[in-house]
């Protein structure tokens, strides 16, 4: 999809929505099409995988991005998570939390 079609699309849901928050799911994107998106001014972006996740956060460390966490999150991938999320959206357990809650503090 065209760069500009997909900033069209956002700013289209970014007006229907009002002051909710827009939490663009950028799993699929490229790193290219996320510095656009920044660009135009969306700086929430969700993804659901570590291992994807974690390059398109380096690369895009200059814009002032929140990130969001919104898969699965594998109880050995938090401490990386923490470092790297605003927001972790999928909590699944007591324990998950429990650990969440530790490395946050670390």
């Amino acid at each position: 999809m065209a760069s500009s079609t997909l900033i069209e699309r956002a700013l289209s849901v970014k007006k229907e929505i009002g002051k909710a928050r827009l939490v663009i799911v950028s799993k699929n994107a490229s790193i290219e099409q996320i510095r656009e998106l920044a660009g135009a001014g969306f700086v929430e972006f969700g993804e659901n995988r570590m291992q994807s996740a974690l390059p398109k956060i380096t690369a895009l460390s200059d814009f002032n991005i929140s990130w969001h966490f919104i898969g699965h999150l594998q109880t050995n991938k938090v401490k990386e998570a923490v470092k790297h999320f605003s927001l972790i959206h999928s909590v699944d357990s007591l324990k998950l939390l429990r650990e969440i809650n530790k490395r946050a503090g670390e």
